[in-house]
């Protein structure tokens, strides 16, 4: 039997009705389609949900760390900043001095771990029967924003690290 939308209750109390008038003696006991498919996924969701909330924690944490050592960097070459600045370098010339090798470090790490999530996602997506192809662009636009995060949480301690009095630097040192 098929119901129009919105009148659910009463499709379900005539499939009752004819039930209990050929079948007395056992119960009627209905389910929804849609219901058994979401109880099916379920525990996926929950995966993903688990997968986001410690994801963006590691990105945190990572960041945190590049931010951390960005700063013991700087601070190691303050005087090397210094006598740039003296000498004439522009904000910019400094911040890409610091920034070079973190930017290195993190295209390193895309490479490696590209193919590695690309092995790992595609044996995952092997166990479901509707699935959709894994596209390629997405590791390269995971990558760009891999980069994009380093480079706003290097950016920030090497432009504090290249606008800094060089007087102050060398005068300490």
């Amino acid at each position: 039997m098929k119901a129009a939308p919105g009148h659910t209750p009463e499709a379900i109390a005539a499939v009752t009705k004819l039930w209990k008038a050929y079948n007395p003696g056992s119960p009627f006991e209905y389910s929804f389609l849609d219901d058994a498919f979401n109880k099916m996924y379920i525990t996926d969701q929950q995966i993903s949900l688990l997968f986001k909330v410690f994801a963006f924690i590691a990105i945190f944490i990572s960041c945190l760390g590049l931010f951390g050592l960005m700063t013991y960097t700087a601070q190691l070459k303050t005087r090397e900043i210094g006598i740039r600045k003296v000498l004439g370098a522009s904000v910019t010339a400094v911040t890409g001095l610091l920034a070079k090798e973190f930017i290195t470090l993190v295209l390193l790490a895309i490479i490696i771990a590209s193919p590695i999530g690309w092995y790992f996602m595609d044996h995952w997506l092997q166990d479901f029967a509707y699935r959709s192809p894994l596209s390629w662009w997405i590791f390269p636009l995971a990558g760009f924003a891999a980069l994009l995060i380093a480079a706003c949480t290097i950016s920030v301690q090497a432009i504090r690290a290249a606008l800094a009095n060089p007087v102050k630097s060398l005068r300490t040192e």
